[in-house]
């Protein structure tokens, strides 16, 4: 019987999920600064109602990122927290990965480039597939009009109200976010090929390891010459 907790708080949105078999216990509301102060008290709320102790989990999942720096610090710091106290491993799952796991399940799509809003006129961006053909791809961080869509792939991600009419054409555009839910169906996968960690072990994933630019690097992507772009 599956038993998993799962979190994000890389965005402005704070998901929260536990699984205890077939049954599922969701949280998701405002998050941002809030994260901080509500994601534990949460946390122990759903576990309460799924009826388990942190000891009982397979794992606890969590956005490891790209995102909000203070997001990501956020999710990793609580889980190491709880892994610590309950002696449970960690899965830290890719938020692109995620949001393409949504885009997925809720409208079918099966090559999906997930695109996260990186602020500084950028975005986080990666491409991954349903359907067999090996075309995941490491997170880049680019100028919207850098990113190149693939034919057949759809965009799905939260960077179409700040980047809508700068992003590459696609097949089809979901607004979707890096959710718990997503993350709890990545879980058993990502278990099973060994992708779980101590909990001194997990660390974010920023992309960009800075949070401000030089003049001469936003002269740089502006000319569009600073970031290779995904391929198919």
């Amino acid at each position: 019987m599956p038993k998993f907790l799962a979190f994000d708080t890389s965005t402005e949105h704070l998901s929260i999920a536990v699984q205890h078999g077939d049954a599922l216990f969701a949280h998701s509301g405002a998050g941002g600064a809030q994260s901080s102060t509500t994601l534990l008290p949460l946390v122990l709320q759903l576990l309460g109602e799924a009826g388990l102790t942190l000891a009982e989990l397979d794992a606890i999942a969590f956005g490891r990122g790209p995102g909000s720096f203070t997001g990501l610090r956020t999710a990793c710091a609580v889980a190491q927290g709880l892994g610590f106290g309950a002696g449970v491993r960690l899965l830290p799952v890719d938020t692109l990965q995620a949001v393409a796991e949504a885009a997925h399940r809720r409208f079918g799509a099966t090559r999906v480039v997930a695109v996260l809003d990186a602020r500084m006129d950028q975005v986080y961006a990666a491409q991954y597939t349903f359907d067999g053909s090996p075309a995941d791809s490491e997170a880049l961080l680019l100028a919207p009009e850098q990113l190149v869509v693939p034919g057949g792939f759809a965009l799905a991600g939260n960077a179409f109200t700040a980047y809508g009419d700068r992003l590459s054409a696609a097949t089809a555009r979901h607004v979707v976010l890096p959710t718990a839910e997503a993350m709890l169906r990545l879980a058993p996968g990502l278990l099973a090929a060994g992708r779980s960690v101590a909990p001194a072990d997990a660390l974010p994933l920023y992309v960009r390891d800075k949070v401000a630019q030089t003049t001469d690097e936003r002269a740089a992507l502006k000319a569009g010459t600073a970031i290779a772009t995904p391929s198919a």
